[in-house]
């Protein structure tokens, strides 16, 4: 999660109703082939994990994973998912070197300040095994915004999602834009990524 004292706040009140929000069958299936890109028993960071839910269903395939996000309400529920080590952090604190298989960070980086991202994806590659895997979620657009709950966003184009990814080191590999409802009831464009660390 983001530092930002705004957007933690809403997810530390509104955390059970994120909870309760329908995953979309593209993110489903996203997440079906994170697993199989990688190695039997890998080792996994879900970066910005919210309650859990995509965490579970990683340990649920065989992985082993990390959990970490900047919401202390939305640990102490993924803290009830069995097996899974999680504890808050912010973006900022990502110190790990060459230790995770893949990251997942599905729709989390998009609380990052767009001036942040190219150090977050920095950090992100140094956590990251050769050739590990990345799986990245944003919001489609060009600007820096609240949402109408007041959770600070930053869009990003396909292109310079791209951009920043290569610039990181990384060589993305599979691409898919789709639009789907959240929290604050909008429906918005969106972009998942793979990449190879």
């Amino acid at each position: 999660m983001s530092a930002d004292v705004e957007t933690l706040a809403v997810y530390d009140v509104k955390a059970q109703d994120y909870a309760r929000l329908v995953v979309s069958k593209a993110e489903h299936k996203s997440l079906a082939e994170f697993v199989a890109d990688l190695p039997d028993r890998a080792r996994v960071l879900d970066l910005g994990c919210g309650p859990g839910h995509y965490a579970a269903e990683m340990l649920r395939l065989g992985c082993r994973v990390d959990a970490v996000d900047g919401s202390a309400a939305m640990v102490e529920l993924a803290r009830q998912v069995d097996g899974l080590n999680v504890w808050q952090a912010f973006f900022d604190e990502l110190d790990a070197e060459n230790i995770y298989d893949g990251v997942w960070a599905s729709f989390s980086l998009l609380h990052a300040p767009r001036e942040k991202l190219p150090q977050h994806m920095a950090q992100i590659k140094r956590a990251i095994k050769t050739g590990g895997v990345f799986h990245i979620g944003m919001k489609l657009g060009d600007t820096e915004s609240r949402d109408a709950l007041g959770r600070a966003y930053t869009y990003v184009t396909e292109a310079e999602l791209l951009a920043l990814l290569k610039d990181a080191g990384f060589e993305p590999y599979e691409t898919y834009l789709g639009e789907g409802a959240g929290l604050s009831g909008t429906v918005d464009k969106f972009i998942l990524v793979r990449a190879h660390g």
